[in-house]
């Protein structure tokens, strides 16, 4: 399959607690910029005849609102943390305006927890009204969601299996802070790279700021963004002039056309 045009619209940049953070009164979180508000991390892939998202957040709904999505061909996820999957529910208006199923795909692990937290879904009696949903187990193996190659990258999130997807020349990973060497291979050439970059300071499963500007910079991606961000990391322009001209900050609602 030839590589579809794709545009990639940022649904969310922020870390599991999002920007403002419930109760905090710091700069980041009073910040009147709004680069600075972020909801949680998602992305929108989009090509002539396909539309995807990966992952859906808490704030899955209100993402499809404010970006007038109204039609979704299917998800795929990251992993099964809840800021990665406790959307879900809301695929039933999909369901409803389309007249079918969800495709989801999802690696073993988080389409375990997928099938525990909507058991509603899978029970062999549903009634009216709750998700449906197509399951589809994904591995490492490239596959293809209509027009769209979806080649999956292996990353680990402390000690979880985590998914990053290469589509295209565009290369997504969050939620990572170790990327072994043959992993590795398959995102260099990329146009365009995301990656997690929680804090500075260090954490257990996340990369640091340095960490992220030290990965880019071995995989000589010429564009890189940055997401999945806390509180902690401080405010966006500031961040950004701390950065190499060709590493950027992601925000809600940044558009990547490739």
């Amino acid at each position: 399959m030839s590589a579809a045009s794709l545009t990639i619209t940022f649904l969310g940049t922020g870390t599991s607690t999002g920007i403002p953070m419930i109760g905090c009164e710091c700069a980041v979180c009073t910040s009147a910029d709004a680069h600075d508000k972020r909801l949680r991390s998602s992305i929108l892939v989009e090509s002539a005849g396909t539309r995807l998202v990966v992952d859906t957040t808490p704030d899955f709904r209100y993402q499809m609102l404010r970006t007038k999505t109204r039609h979704l061909d299917a998800i795929i996820y990251t992993h099964p943390h809840k800021d990665h999957i406790a959307g879900l529910d809301d695929v039933r208006a999909f369901n409803f305006f389309d007249e079918r199923a969800m495709d989801i795909y999802a690696n073993l692990l988080t389409g375990e927890a997928i099938k525990r937290d909507f058991y509603y879904a899978f029970s062999e009696k549903t009634y009216p009204g709750v998700p449906q949903l197509n399951l589809v187990t994904i591995d490492t193996s490239p596959f293809e969601v209509g027009d769209i190659e979806v080649r999956p990258i292996q990353v680990m999130h402390h000690k979880m299996p985590v998914l990053g997807f290469r589509f295209g020349d565009f290369t997504y990973i969050t939620d990572a802070n170790y990327i072994d060497a043959a992993e590795k291979e398959k995102i260099k050439g990329s146009a365009v790279l995301v990656l997690n970059a929680l804090r500075k300071e260090t954490h257990l499963s996340h990369f640091t700021l340095s960490d992220a500007v030290s990965l880019a910079n071995e995989l000589a991606v010429p564009q890189v963004y940055f997401t999945h961000i806390s509180h902690q990391l401080g405010k966006h322009q500031d961040i950004n002039r701390e950065l190499p001209a060709h590493i950027r900050l992601a925000y809600d609602g940044l558009k990547i056309c490739l």
